[in-house]
């Protein structure tokens, strides 16, 4: 026989809108569920868990008698405002969670084989000089400060530095969805990037549907995150800050780390032509255009025209290519080739089991054995 549970309305009406559906049209789709709110029917058991999966949410939330808090615990900066704030979509507040609960778990793994404090973490404040902290980033990662120009690719160039960061104790993680959901996407307008502070495991988010070009610049302004110790979010809307002083100068940093004022000028006294400069820096023309512009050499209204035109063309390649992409060398980076090995020792040392290490990377059983054998090292 099967049981039926007695639902509270307003968490079933929550629930549906929280998830991002319009209310009218759920139930005009779902004629249970509109029954179960006008107390007509009961779900059992099993309907009440297909729809907790249906929105997304966790099954024990629908027996609250009020939604949860769900503000996220760091400030979300809008480019063009001056206010951060502290809720976001539940696509972007969920992977929130994923990689929260990921630190977590790292942090006491590093503290328990004896890691103690990264040094840069937190090291200057929002009234340090920006060349200061590019040249002390710069020294961290070992990195030149005309590094790039040696990729021929823009891709070449983020794997590097991504490379660079992850040995300096900073996990990176790039994904345009929730964890492996493809019907998950975490829209570019509203999220690039996003950074959780930690002394110990500080991790970043890249949205990687976004631009090679763009990603290149959210990782830079996020590693000026960590080094200021302020965790945030943004959506640096056609790659410009919100009117904050800390994203200001995070974006201060990231302009001079990837194009040098001084040889910038020097080259574009010579010849002010974008794509030029950016196949001599090895940087994407949109990140010439937004250096041109910070230095005051382009107008706004040129450097708008530019940006949109090269975003149009970026979305119409990204159409023509299609979803497609080998899952693996996709998950080695939505998960981190750095916190997947971390996860792998923990369990050769019988620190963790295997469906821990299931839930933690979100990868399950044979999917996650061809992972750490075949694709990880």
């Amino acid at each position: 026989m099967k049981t039926e549970i007695d639902v509270n309305p307003h968490m079933i009406s929550w629930a549906i809108t929280r998830a991002g559906f319009q209310l009218q049209d759920f139930l005009n789709d779902h004629p249970n569920v509109l029954k179960w709110l006008e107390k007509i029917k009961s779900p059992t058991v099993k309907q009440l868990e297909d729809f907790a999966k249906s929105v997304h949410i966790p099954f024990g939330y629908l027996f609250l008698n009020e939604p949860p808090s769900e503000e996220i615990p760091f400030p979300f900066f809008r480019t063009g405002k001056s206010a951060p704030k502290n809720n976001v979509s539940l696509n972007v507040y969920d992977t929130i969670l994923i990689l929260q609960r990921r630190q977590d778990w790292l942090v006491d793994y590093l503290i328990e084989n004896g890691q103690g404090p990264l040094a840069y973490v937190g090291k200057y404040t929002a009234d340090a000089n920006y060349r200061t902290i590019v040249a002390d980033i710069r020294n961290n990662l070992k990195l030149d400060p005309e590094w790039a120009k040696n990729f021929k690719t823009h891709e070449d160039t983020l794997n590097h530095i991504t490379d660079k960061i992850e040995a300096a104790g900073i996990i990176v993680n790039f994904n345009g969805v929730v964890e492996n959901n493809t019907h998950r996407p975490i829209p570019v307008e509203e999220c690039r990037g996003f950074v959780l502070v930690n002394p110990i495991a500080p991790f970043m988010f890249v949205n990687a549907a976004d631009a090679k070009a763009a990603q290149l610049f959210t990782i830079v302004h996020e590693l000026a995150h960590v080094w200021l110790g302020e965790s945030a979010g943004f959506n640096n809307e056609q790659l410009l800050p919100a009117n904050d002083p800390i994203e200001k100068l995070c974006d201060l940093v990231a302009a001079e780390f990837l194009v040098p004022e001084d040889s910038f000028i020097t080259l574009w006294n010579k010849q002010q032509d974008v794509t030029a400069l950016s196949r001599y820096f090895k940087v994407s023309p949109l990140v010439i255009a937004r250096r041109a512009l910070d230095l005051g050499v382009l107008s706004k209204p040129a450097f708008f025209t530019f940006y949109n035109e090269f975003m149009e063309r970026f979305r119409l390649k990204k159409e023509e290519q299609g979803s497609g992409g080998n899952f693996y060398a996709t998950a080695r980076k939505r998960i981190s080739v750095s916190f997947a090995s971390y996860v792998n020792q923990a369990i050769k040392q019988d620190k963790i089991l295997y469906r821990d290490a299931y839930r933690i990377t979100g990868l399950k059983g044979d999917t996650y054995n061809n992972f750490v054998t075949q694709h990880l090292y």
